[in-house]
Parts: C-alpha cells; structure tokens; sequence
C-alpha cells in the first residue's frame, strides 16, 4: 500500500462495473425471451400451398360471381356460443351452410361451423372460442358453389356478409 493513499472500496460496491453489465445483461435477457417467443408462436402468415391458391383464385372468382348472381346476402349474429345466419333472397335454400371463421394472422386459430337450417333461411350452428379476436367470415353452400363475405369485430354484434367484388 502506497503511503498517504486511503483504501477504496472494492470493485462490486463502486457503481460503475454494474452499470457497465447491465447493457450486455438486458440484451442476452431480451435475447432470451425472443428466442422463447418464437420457439413457442406459429408463424401463420404465409401459407404451404401459396402456389395452388394462387391457381385456384379462378374457382373463387367464380363463386363470388355465383353470388352476386343470385342477390345473395346474409346476416351473422353471435350469442355465446352459438351463431346464427339468415340468409336473404334466396330461391332454394340449402339444408346446410359453412361458415368460416378466419383469422386474420393466424391459421391455427381459424375455425369452421356446420350450421344447419331450422327455419327457411336461418341458419344455427355452434361456435365456440371465437370471441374478442376480428374475423372474417366466409360464408358458402355445402357444394361450394357460392361464397359470401364479411368481417366481424369479435364481440356479440351481427355482421352483414355479401358477395366479393
């Protein structure tokens, strides 16, 4: 020890090392939890089979065109977990309807309802886990000959679906 010198304090109580660590600690942290992030969540943004949708736009243009050539047009009201459509100005009303519920990112939470007729052109069916999140709504006849659409804002309110144009 050098004469007329007091002794300082050691490393781990003077404040400058720790404030040193802690960029290098958050960013490996932060590392951490991105990695955990995206271990655990699915990407669904890009489809498997982009290339086969993109040759079957066709096939859906068509069935939009179906629609609006029958003046079609449908109402979607969600009560807990039940779904009910009334379907508008139609002729022969099929005896079942698939409604899809589309999420917008992500295609694992996408869901589909069988709803069945119990009056002419109403339509019920259950849907469970479907509230608080928007979706679109594709509507289509059991041999997938039409198709209508809409979106829907995830809480209990109607939401009208119509043809694509």
């Amino acid at each position: 020890m050098v004469p007329g010198r007091s002794r300082g304090k050691p490393w781990y109580r003077e404040p400058w090392p720790w404030l040193l660590m802690a960029g290098p600690a958050a960013a490996i942290v932060a590392g951490l939890f991105t990695l955990v992030l995206a271990y655990r969540t699915e990407d669904g943004l890009v489809a498997d089979d982009y290339y086969k949708q993109g040759l079957a736009i066709n096939r859906v243009l068509k069935r939009d065109e179906r629609a609006r050539e029958l003046n079609l047009n449908a109402v979607a009201s969600f009560a807990g977990d039940r779904v009910r459509v009334v379907l508008r100005d139609t002729g022969e009303a099929p005896r079942e309807l698939r409604l899809r519920l589309i999420h917008p990112t992500r295609s694992g939470r996408d869901r589909s309802v069988i709803l069945t007729s119990t009056a002419p052109g109403v339509y019920d069916g259950a849907a469970a886990e479907i509230y608080g999140e928007t979706r679109r709504l594709v509507l289509e006849d059991a041999g997938s000959t039409w198709r209508l659409i809409g979106n829907w804002s995830g809480r209990e309110e109607p939401a009208n679906l119509g043809a694509a144009r």
